[in-house]
């Protein structure tokens, strides 16, 4: 059966490594938005900001593909780091609604080896990497919802937030690309 493998985790937890190992060890297409975002928008500077808006439509159009390959029997890694819940739920959701099953792959990181993996990697190519400063750890802290053993376990998908009429609207809400790029599916 095909799966959907979520790497869920902070800027260097090890989650593209990863992301790369599983892609070999299933023959799954890794999907990365950053890879994406830097070679159509640029990685900017410190003084210019990132294509955050645009980053939820690019994700949007990647998710889209995702389910395509899952619908074509494709293993997907999807290398987005994943930081809500919400997120999770709704591409558990998602893979379930194409006949594919999905995995969390949570990666924490100990602060001090998450920024010494940061540095290595601005410094060995910074223009294939957004630049990132050790003070914006405590906001990502404070953004970042650690999935629990329920989640981890693969437990039934939780209902969606109140206001949602299922998974697929609040998918279509967060990425927005994503509603227009289904022709109407998943049902």
């Amino acid at each position: 059966m095909p799966t959907m493998y979520l790497m869920v985790g902070l800027p260097g937890s090890g989650k593209t490594h990863r992301a790369r190992e599983l892609a070999a060890e299933h023959a799954a297409v890794r999907l990365t938005p950053d890879e994406w975002a830097i070679s159509i928008f640029g990685n900017g500077d410190r003084h210019q900001s990132r294509p955050d808006g645009m980053r939820w439509m690019l994700e949007g159009r990647l998710v889209a593909l995702a389910l395509d390959l899952l619908g074509k029997g494709v293993s997907v890694v999807l290398d987005f780091g994943l930081w809500s819940r919400d997120e999770r739920s709704a591409l558990r959701w998602l893979a379930q609604s194409v006949g594919a099953q999905s995995q969390v792959v949570h990666l924490p990181a100990e602060r001090d080896l998450q920024w010494a993996r940061i540095r290595e990697r601005l410094a060995r190519d910074p223009d294939h990497n957004f630049p990132m400063d050790e003070s914006e750890r405590d906001a990502w802290l404070a953004g970042f919802e650690e999935p629990d053993a329920e989640e981890l376990a693969e437990e039934a998908v939780p209902p969606p937030p109140e206001g949602d009429g299922s998974w697929f609207d609040w998918a279509c809400r967060f990425w927005p690309s994503l509603a227009g790029s289904l022709d109407g599916r998943p049902a």
